[in-house]
């Protein structure tokens, strides 16, 4: 039986983790011997079935100690040990530190080490160091997987050879729900509330035609550390009646499909599921066109979404009255959107990842 490890950071609720959690359990139901190694334990994660074990490689905190230096080579050992004891065929590592941490301490071991960038390369590695690391270390992987083409041109020829993309599969909970014949009068976003997600821009863009259309209302789900700073500019706004910041939610999936329009504003993103995810449900979708392409890559502009210029608040209010004010144009999207659902099908997606890993590396 195949052994297979997988590492990230945690099992926190985001994008990347999802993916890593469902390719862990689709893993293990076909019968691979799966571990899934993360640093630490956070609150609001990802439930992991039981049969699967997690292991932590972050050190005791009685262990640390002032040195960084010292503290870099026991995390170290200790990523390395859980190789050795684990002796896997397989390490799928995901996102920034974690890839160059996988490479360097599977090195010399037997096991073959895929590394998997989840966003914009100058992104997750931010700063010269981190880059050129990147580039160099990506040498010594036997797998690159990124999220799309445009991704590629940041890394040498070297690293290009021996990149592929491979799609996000499709949470499960999305396909199970029924077309919406009536949406409710409201703009969705979901995401971190971080400053890369830019939900100031889409605050501002509301604040734009909330006046014309004074039915709607805007909820954004989510949490982060800019939950009070969105929430003054909700109330310098006056508009707390109508732009709501419920937090994170268990059933988002269903509020994203009564929805009129979910919106991304991010400022980058890799190959965004929260797109992909609104899409299938069927819901008109406007998203910034923001590095490295993962929205353009999802969406035809006017075909099945809309995409706006990352920043642009007056653009993305643009496109919102599009769509408010031309219920033929809303449906005509949504119905081409749903298309998606039959490419990502996760039966589909989670075989080509499989197979990525065990038969091509």
């Amino acid at each position: 039986m195949k052994r297979i490890a997988l590492f990230i950071n945690s099992l926190q609720k985001g994008g990347s983790e999802r993916v890593m959690v469902n390719l862990a359990e689709y893993f293990y139901n076909q019968k691979y011997d799966v571990i899934l190694v993360t640093q630490y334990k956070r609150e609001n994660e990802y439930e992991l079935l039981p049969q699967i074990r997690r292991i932590y490689s972050e050190p005791e905190e009685e262990a640390l100690t002032g040195s960084r230096i010292k503290n870099f080579l026991l995390r170290f050992r200790l990523l390395r040990d859980i190789w050795k004891n684990y002796q896997p065929d397989i390490i799928l590592s995901f996102l920034g530190k974690n890839n160059l941490m996988a490479i360097a301490t599977a090195a010399f071991l037997p096991a073959k080490v895929a590394v998997s960038v989840r966003g914009e390369p100058t992104m997750e590695y931010e700063g010269r160091l981190m880059q050129f690391l990147a580039k160099r270390m990506f040498r010594f992987a036997d797998g690159v997987i990124l999220q799309t083409e445009r991704a590629k041109e940041f890394f040498p020829k070297a690293v290009r050879k021996k990149s592929v993309i491979l799609k996000n599969p499709l949470n499960p909970v999305f396909l199970e729900q029924k077309p919406v014949l009536q949406r409710d009068n409201v703009i969705v976003a979901a995401g971190r509330l971080d400053e890369n997600k830019n939900h100031i821009m889409l605050i501002h863009a509301f604040v734009r035609i909330a006046g014309e259309y004074p039915e709607m209302k805007l909820i954004i789900y989510g949490e982060g550390e800019l939950r009070e700073r969105l929430t003054a500019l909700v109330a310098e706004k006056e508009l707390s009646d109508r732009i709501m910041l419920p937090g994170s939610i268990d059933h988002v999936a269903e509020e994203i499909a009564r929805a009129k329009i979910f919106a991304l504003t991010s400022n980058t993103e890799g190959m965004p599921n929260s797109i992909i995810e609104a899409m299938v449900l069927g819901t008109p979708v406007i998203s910034t066109d923001c590095p490295c392409g993962g929205p353009a890559a999802l969406i035809e502009d006017g075909v099945n979404g809309l995409l706006v210029p990352v920043g642009d608040a007056y653009a993305l209010a643009d496109a919102m009255r599009k769509l408010l004010s031309d219920k033929e144009l809303a449906h005509k999207i949504g119905e081409n959107a749903r298309k998606l659902a039959k490419e990502l099908a996760p039966e589909n997606v989670d075989r080509e990842w499989l197979e990525y890993l065990t038969q091509r590396l």
